[in-house]
Order: C-alpha cells, then sequence, then structure tokens
C-alpha cells in the first residue's frame, strides 16, 4: 500500500498512468468496431482451434469479431523476430546496422515496421480469403475480388494505428507500449473467464442449490465434486502465478573482476560486478514460436474440405488430442529456448566485450576460454529454462486429460497468456519502482 500511495503521489508517474489507461479504454473500443462490410459474429465457432484462440486471446477478443484491430501488433512481433534472426550474420548490413548504437537501432525499428506493415497487408488479405471460404461465404457481404484489397487497407491501418499507441506508450506512459499492448488484450478476457467459471462451478453446483436455488441442479455427490474442482482450479492459478513470477525473476550471477583496478575506484564505491544470467533469457518467444509453426498445419487444415488428410493433419499436430503432436510442442519450445537465448545472449560478445574493458572471470582466461565457459553456464541456466517454459506451456493441456475438472476454454492455468502477463507485469512494476526512486533522489539534491 505504501508502494501504491506513492506511485500516486508522483504527478509525473500518475499522469504516464492515467494517458496509459487512456490509450487502453481507445484501443477497447476500436477493438468493437468492425472492418465495413463483414457479417459480424460469424466467426465465433471457429476460435476454439489452437492457434486461432491464440490470436483472438493476444487481441482481446478482436479477432472473433473481425474489428479493424483484429491482427493486433502480431504482424509487428513476427518482423520483429525476422529482423533479430536476419542480423545474425544473414544479411551483411543488417548485421552493420546492429554494430552502429542508436543510429543503427533507429534504422533497424524502422525497417522493422515497414515489415510489420508489409506482413500486416498480407495477412489480413489471407484471413479474409481463409475464413471466408470457412464460413461458406457468409463472411462478406458482397463478394467481389476488391474487397479483400479493402479489408486489406483497413486491417493493415488499424496494425498502424496501434503501432502508434505502442510508440505513445512507451514515451509517455508506462512499460513497454507493445508488450502494454498484449497484456491488455489478455487482460481484457478476464470478465469471461470469471463468467465461465461462476457457470461451470457455481450456477450449476453446490452453491447454486444454496444461494441459486432456481438454477442449481445438480446432484449432491456431483455438486460436492464440482465444489472441490473450484477449490482445484482457483489454488492452482495461485501456485501457477507464484511458481511464475519465482522463476521469471530467478537470475545466475557471473562474478567478474577488472584488471588493474586503482585503489581510487574501490574507495568511490566501485566493486567488482557480477553478468546477471536469467533463467528465462528467451522470454516467451520459444512457445509463441512453438505454437505458431504447430498451429499453422491444423489452420490451414482448417481450410480444406473433409478427407483423410484433414484427418491425418488434426491426428499428427492437434497437441492437445494428440501424444504426438503434444510431445512435438515440448521439442520445439525446448529448441527455441536454447536457440533463441544464444541469440540474446551471445557469449562470443560477452568474451570479446570483458576483454575490451580489462574484465575477466575469477580462474578463466580471457578469450575463448572465456566464451566456452560462458556457453556451458547459459547452457545449464537455459536447460533449467527450457524445463520451467515446457511445464507452463503444456500445463493446460494436461490439466486437460484429468476427468472431472472440466475447466472452461477461457480459464488458462498455465500456457503463453500468463508468461506474457507475469512478465509485463514485473518489468512495468519495476520501472515505476525505478520512477519513484528517482524522484526521491531529486528531493533528497535538492
Amino acid at each position: 500500500m505504501d508502494a501504491l500511495k506513492k506511485t500516486f503521489q508522483n504527478a509525473d508517474l500518475r499522469k504516464r498512468i492515467l494517458f496509459t489507461l487512456m490509450i487502453f479504454i481507445i484501443y477497447r473500443i476500436g477493438s468493437f468496431i468492425p472492418v465495413p462490410g463483414i457479417n459480424q459474429g460469424v466467426l465465433y465457432a471457429m476460435m476454439d482451434t489452437t492457434f486461432l484462440g491464440f490470436m483472438n486471446a493476444l487481441s482481446g477478443g478482436a479477432l472473433s469479431q473481425f474489428s479493424i484491430f483484429a491482427m493486433s501488433i502480431s504482424p509487428y512481433i513476427t518482423a520483429s523476430i525476422v529482423i533479430q534472426l536476419l542480423q545474425m550474420d544473414v544479411i551483411p548490413i543488417l548485421s552493420e546496422w546492429a554494430k552502429e548504437g542508436e543510429t543503427g537501432k533507429r534504422k533497424l525499428n524502422q525497417l522493422t515496421r515497414y515489415l510489420s506493415l508489409i506482413l500486416a497487408f498480407i495477412q489480413a488479405i489471407v484471413m479474409a480469403i481463409g475464413f471466408n471460404f470457412m464460413v461458406g461465404g457468409a463472411l462478406l457481404q458482397t463478394q467481389v475480388w476488391w474487397i479483400y484489397l479493402y479489408i486489406g487497407i483497413v486491417m493493415t491501418a488499424g496494425t498502424a494505428v496501434l503501432l502508434f499507441f505502442a510508440d505513445q506508450i512507451t514515451a509517455k506512459g508506462v512499460g513497454n507500449g507493445t508488450s502494454m499492448l498484449i497484456i491488455a488484450g489478455i487482460m481484457s478476457r478476464m470478465p469471461s473467464m470469471v463468467r465461465d467459471i461462476y457457470v461451470r462451478y457455481i450456477s450449476g453446483g453446490f452453491l447454486g442449490d444454496r444461494f441459486f436455488p432456481a438454477i442449481g441442479s445438480m446432484s449432491a455427490f456431483d455438486a460436492v465434486l464440482n465444489v472441490v474442482a473450484l477449490i482445484a482450479v482457483v489454488v492452482l492459478m495461485i501456485l501457477t502465478i507464484v511458481l511464475v513470477v519465482i522463476l521469471q525473476s530467478a537470475t545466475r550471477k557471473l562474478p567478474i573482476q577488472y584488471a588493474n583496478r586503482h585503489s581510487s575506484a574501490r574507495l568511490s564505491g566501485q566493486k567488482d560486478s557480477f553478468i546477471p544470467f536469467k533463467l528465462n533469457s528467451a522470454g516467451v518467444i520459444p512457445v509463441i514460436f512453438a505454437s505458431s509453426l504447430i498451429s499453422l498445419p491444423l489452420t490451414i487444415a482448417g481450410f480444406m474440405q473433409d478427407g483423410p488428410v484433414r484427418v491425418w493433419i488434426n491426428r499428427i499436430f492437434n497437441f492437445q488430442d494428440s501424444w504426438f503432436g503434444l510431445l512435438l510442442y515440448v521439442v520445439l519450445i525446448a529448441a527455441f529456448t536454447f536457440f533463441y537465448s544464444f541469440v540474446q545472449v551471445s557469449p562470443e560478445k560477452i568474451a570479446e566485450n570483458l576483454k575490451k574493458q580489462g574484465s575477466y572471470i575469477p580462474g578463466i582466461r580471457p578469450g575463448d576460454d572465456t566464451e566456452n565457459y560462458v556457453s556451458k553456464i547459459l547452457g545449464r541456466v537455459t536447460f533449467i529454462g527450457a524445463v520451467y517454459l515446457v511445464i507452463i506451456a503444456a500445463l493446460p493441456v494436461m490439466l486437460g486429460l484429468i476427468p472431472g475438472l472440466h475447466i472452461p476454454p477461457s480459464v488458462q492455468i498455465g500456457g503463453t497468456g500468463i508468461l506474457i502477463v507475469v512478465g509485463v507485469a514485473l518489468e512495468t512494476a519495476k520501472q515505476i519502482g525505478n520512477k519513484n526512486q528517482e524522484k526521491e533522489y531529486r528531493g533528497f539534491i535538492k
């Protein structure tokens, strides 16, 4: 409560929070504005699929209504990942920009935005064609070719507006704008989750019999099982959130020392430092990669007519109903975790920077020995992080196999959503804490 009081006593921070909330309200209003020329509501039944359900959650339900913000900022996420991968000496000019400091960073950001708008236009047209085919032509009010171009332009403009909102939140609000828009979309599903829990466990069970006699209709045994299931779901949600908070904050500190440091430097407060390795250096990107790759064949199969090929694809790639699909999902998450962690935390660059700064890891020679040692430490930490990501991502599927629990689809215990929400919440809380500390230091100086 004391931290919350300090936050709202800080005029600058209060203004930033209110500005962010204003952007959230505009974003939510736009999520209910459908693209002109479509029949709203024909897509609700299709959101039960894995990939589309994930995309609908990220957009805060805007995809199911085919609104102007239906794609959210997913094209920007895809473009960012592509540009990051291309910087790894795939395209030399991008590698040069990555080494140019702030100037190169601005060039890469501009290129990422251009690529995201191109991807958004292509994705919007493909979505319109695919969805219209899946609902038997009921999506479009006018079946003419130019309507697809029109939809592509409108939805691309919606993504461009969201990118502008994200920049404004980063500059004038709190947190990273892109992450905050994602978390706003996910958190907007909370009322639906509460409603589904109420309908599933309360209105028709023991509590319904006691407090809502007109609704409750279960037998006493089933009602008791319902109460037990409700308690189990609530406890699992709390334990999962606590586990994710602990593991998202966990770091492995690798000590480093500085050669030829004068005694005056020690007296001035400079001490030997350390390199922090986060347990989950890759963040939520591996889960998004794995979900997208394994769900893409399922989405394509949804566009196909019933037949042996469609049945075969569903049998292999549907990780919610197939053990092989779940195993493939787990392997992809683990592989992407190792790959992306070594992209984000390059042992070669760490060894090179330590050598330039005249610092070293105690007991390890500079150069190749340092690089190999850092790679070994990063590999061990990443292994634990990969196991953690696999457990959290596969938890909703595993819980769905427990008989009698019957968790509603909107209630995500584990999965990508909770990783995003907790990660962004921790970073935002850290930024707010730093802002409060800055005010205290400025007040002390004055």
